[in-house]
């Protein structure tokens, strides 16, 4: 009797997370992904001498990573290199109203009391909810299913919903007790990562706050890359086989259930398949149509995080005023906000993100240059044209400009604009989505696309548009709830 076959459809971090965990399993794993190496959204550009991360930058959670790393014996400094960031990030809130956030939680304090007498005391009740809401999330939520909704009838769970604010909004919960707007900023900027207005996202989510302001925020040497290869490196020792440039047409589908993929016209077959690429594309584009479970006005419905538009760009100057993460907060959040949320459009006004790992990696970028990524978040399914991209870059330019007081324009040498196009070209994104779906209370765990298919019981999905949801950490989680799932359902042998 030989192994159950596992056929892995993307080699995104849930593919590789999912084939890592069963492959240790004893499952026999084989990963086909559609682009030419690992790494989905969080893929690398290497162009003119400078490497840029194209997606992921934020290492947050590093204690999810040292957990998946735990179950293989391992460590993540056996495969990569961390550095926390001392400041953090840097806020422009305009030309002359700079704040840094520093990683100490003293100078922390003292920094929210510079701004806001007796906000200190504040922070330090609002840090202890926090990692109270971070122990009990990651604990109680993060890593089950979401299959049923017994899965949460427990008592300690009941009460946890209440006291770790499912029903308020991080709005709410925020302005009773900061005032001044740069502190109500530094604090829902983190939301931004869940896909959500702050007013629209519960307050359970300042967990996220614990990961930035306590766990802190760290850079893998080399860019998040080094993580999707120290990721690769590790399924390959457990046994996994990967196939690149090999994009699954078709999941084959025999009497409910799936028996084969086919790629490049031929047949491989299966006795499990999980869908790591996105959820839409595998269910809407891959399956049988009398297979799928979802309809197309299911998807419609679904209220999506935002999209983005990036620009890669290359400088043949350093930019001394520029840290490596810095946010631009010089325009009306609430404004950008509604023109990605409630009426999408091209913003007027976008608040802007700035990453220049140059600053803390000499490696990506020649001696004396610096490299940088600018993310407008944007609302998904929008149109973008050459004249859209040049006005945008333009008005980027422009802002960092003002901000830092640099002239850089004329020293740009390199540049390269990404937006929705290429996130449907290149990852078959629904809606060109950038995160998957909203952190909103009607799509939380059971809520979600399900990580089980009714209807083709041994196809599973895996990633950020299924639980727990978007940021690399969840979908980290997610291949490993979706290989434990498997262990449950199916015997390793045939």
């Amino acid at each position: 009797m030989g192994k159950k076959k596992v056929i892995v459809i993307g080699a995104g971090f849930s593919g590789l997370s999912a084939a890592s965990v069963l492959a240790q399993k004893g499952y026999d794993v084989e990963v086909f992904e559609k682009n030419a190496k690992p790494g989905g959204r969080a893929s690398q550009l290497e162009e003119a001498g400078y490497v840029f991360d194209k997606g992921p930058s934020w290492y947050w959670l590093p204690d999810v990573f040292e957990d998946f790393f735990a179950r293989f014996g391992k460590r993540p400094e056996d495969y990569y290199h961390l550095s926390r960031l001392d400041p953090s990030y840097r806020v422009y809130f305009g030309k002359d109203n700079v704040v840094d956030v520093p990683a100490s939680h003293k100078e922390l304090f003292e920094l929210f009391e510079s701004i806001e007498p007796g906000s200190s005391e504040k922070l330090r009740k609002f840090l202890e909810e926090a990692a109270y809401k971070y122990k009990v999330g990651m604990k109680e939520f993060v890593y089950k299913p979401s299959l049923s909704v017994t899965e949460f009838f427990d008592m300690r769970i009941l009460k946890s919903l209440f006291k770790m604010g499912m029903f308020q909004s991080i709005h709410s919960y925020v302005r009773k007790n900061f005032n001044d707007p740069r502190l109500i900023q530094i604090l829902e900027f983190p939301i931004l990562f869940l896909g959500a207005a702050p007013k629209d996202t519960p307050s359970l989510y300042t967990l996220m706050n614990h990961a930035d302001l306590t766990l802190g925020t760290w850079y893998p040497d080399g860019g998040f890359y080094a993580v999707i290869k120290g990721m690769e490196t590790l399924a390959e020792e457990q046994g996994v086989k990967f196939n690149y440039n090999a994009a699954v047409e078709e999941i084959v589908v025999q009497n409910g259930k799936a028996t084969a993929i086919k790629v490049n016209g031929q047949e491989i077959a299966a006795d499990v398949v999980v869908g790591s690429a996105d959820y839409h594309h595998v269910e809407q584009h891959l399956l049988p149509k009398q297979y799928r479970k979802y309809s197309e006005k299911y998807w419609d419905k679904r209220n999506m995080a935002p999209s983005a538009l990036l620009y890669y760009m290359g400088f043949d100057k350093k930019i001394d005023n520029l840290l490596h993460h810095n946010l631009l907060f010089d325009e009306d959040f609430n404004k950008h906000a509604a023109e990605i949320y409630e009426d999408p459009k091209w913003p007027q006004k976008p608040l802007l993100y700035v990453s220049a790992t140059s600053k803390t990696d000499k490696n990506v970028a020649p001696e004396g240059h610096e490299n940088i990524v600018v993310l407008i978040p944007v609302a998904p399914d929008m149109k973008s044209d050459k004249e859209v991209r040049a006005k945008y870059r333009d008005l980027i330019l422009d802002r960092i400009e003002h901000l830092t007081g640099e002239d850089i324009k004329k020293h740009l040498v390199y540049e390269r604009s990404y937006a929705h196009e290429e996130f449907v070209g290149e990852y078959n994104a629904f809606k060109g989505n950038a995160y998957g779906l909203s952190n909103t209370l009607n799509q939380t765990a059971v809520l979600k696309p399900s990580i089980v298919h009714k209807k083709v019981p041994n196809l599973f999905y895996t990633g950020q548009l299924t639980t727990p949801g978007p940021g690399v950490p969840p979908v980290i989680i997610s291949g490993q709830v979706v290989a434990s799932e498997i262990e449950k359902r199916f015997s390793l042998q045939n």
